[in-house]
């Protein structure tokens, strides 16, 4: 083991050692939380300002983290900034920048590159770097590495890398950062070491691994496997929409069998930065190797439809009312890509609105996390648009209300009381009981 490696350690085990995070947004801050609460020193790097001043004055942007906790974390040291020039202040970096999709649904490894450079520009002996980032595998060796190397510094010997998925899961009270083990997958030996020492120091369970390539793999399949799967009920529930089948009804009863099923719930298309976008990074790698991953692309493209067969239930239910889309106002229920959080990160809802936009509806919205939209990459005209107060009066205006995220602070009971027609995409009304003639479910 190396002077570098051993010392590195032994900063970590004393708690004298700093973190560095590059990217403070749902999965940076969470886990700038985490390193706080145990007691090591952090520095947050965002190229937002806005977001840099707030942390700074003790305040969150983010609905799971309260104000309270930044300012108890600031009190323990932790510090934001946007200058990348202190990026050789801190021990160990990490690395938690997002990993979008391009038009084509390519990887865009815009962000990691430019986070690379970033570290590369102010490295130093002695310093762990880690990949956080969702992304293909072969990613850390073959884009961040040679990046690092151009320093002219050793890796293994005089700098360590490794690649650890993040498993942030926003808006879950259960599972946070202090309680999910940590797949830890090193360069070499003494950067895995390395890696899991920092980790242990803060989380219950660290899951060693051979190499990262086995770490990138390990995170690309537990969402692949997600995004299958939920394919499959999206396309049970069309065909069973078609044949007069609920097909809630079939899941509640399918997943009374006490092994070899798990449920897994349909809906108006995925959302969130990792399911709608993990997979095809995997089979953009794939035809690199020469194969089609075509169960994963299938499964993508089921996915990507589900908006449009939503919008086509809405047109359906409004023609049986006696009106067209065009011209008829549409008000949707939650902008967040799931239930209780202020996260919109690919949610469906924004497809939802462009659709009905495009088709000529008068388009608003409700979403008691998320008052004004922010400005999407793929969704720039969206906006300027802001969170409509639901009332009475507001509900009773709209010809139809599109229920798109399943908030458990909304009255579903006084919704569809009060408004003309509701189209429940999350199959949240499955117990009212008055009104219930008006209620279609896509």
């Amino acid at each position: 083991m190396s002077d570098a490696v051993t010392g590195l350690i032994e900063r970590i085990r004393h708690r004298t050692a700093r973190v560095g995070i590059i990217g403070l947004g749902y999965v940076g801050l969470p886990l700038a939380r985490a390193f706080a609460r145990t007691g090591f020193r952090v520095l947050g790097f965002d190229i937002d300002p806005v977001k840099v001043a707030r942390l700074n004055a003790g305040q969150s942007y983010i609905k799971q983290i309260p104000d309270a906790t930044v300012a108890g974390m600031r009190e323990k040291g932790f510090e934001a900034t946007d200058r990348f020039d202190r990026l050789g202040e801190p021990d160990a970096i990490l690395i938690c920048v997002p990993t979008p999709l391009t038009d084509a649904r390519e990887p865009d490894l815009t962000y990691v590159v430019n986070s690379a450079h970033a570290v590369a520009a102010q490295l130093r002996a002695g310093q762990l770097v880690v990949l956080e980032s969702t992304t293909y595998p072969t990613t850390t060796r073959d884009v961040v590495l040679p990046i690092l190397e151009r320093t002219g510094l050793a890796p293994g010997r005089e700098f360590l890398l490794a690649f650890s998925p993040e498993r942030e899961d926003p808006g879950n009270a259960t599972f946070s950062v202090n309680n999910i083990p940590k797949v830890v997958g090193g360069l070499d030996r003494g950067s895995a070491d390395a890696a899991c020492a920092l980790y242990s120091a803060v989380v219950p369970q660290v899951v060693r691994v051979s190499a990262p390539e086995i770490a990138e793999a390990c995170k690309i399949l537990e969402n692949t496997y997600r995004a299958v799967n939920i394919a499959l009920v999206n396309e049970l529930k069309v065909l069973y929409d078609r044949m007069g089948i609920d097909v809630w009804e079939v899941i509640d009863a399918a997943k009374t069998k006490p092994f070899g099923f798990q449920a897994f719930y349909p809906g108006p298309g995925l959302g969130g930065h990792c399911i709608p976008v993990d997979p095809f990074y995997l089979t953009w790698i794939a035809r690199k190797y020469g194969l089609n991953t075509r169960f994963i692309e299938l499964a993508g493209e089921v996915n990507t439809g589900m908006p449009g067969f939503v919008i086509g239930k809405v047109a359906d239910a409004l023609n049986e009312a006696g009106m067209a889309v065009k011209g008829s106002k549409v008000a949707i229920l939650g902008m967040a890509y799931k239930k209780d959080v202020d996260d919109p990160r690919e949610s469906p809802s924004f497809e939802l609105m462009d659709l009905l936009l495009k088709k000529g509806a008068q388009v608003s919205y409700n979403d008691p996390h998320i008052p004004t939209l922010p400005r999407m990459r793929h969704w720039p005209h969206l906006g300027t648009m802001t969170s409509t107060p639901l009332t009475t009066d507001y509900l009773a205006a709209q010809d139809c209300v599109l229920i798109a995220t399943d908030h458990t602070s909304y009255d579903y009971d006084w919704i569809v009381q009060t408004s003309r027609l509701v189209v429940d995409t999350r199959n949240v009304t499955r117990n009212v009981k008055n009104g219930r003639e008006k209620v279609v479910r896509a």
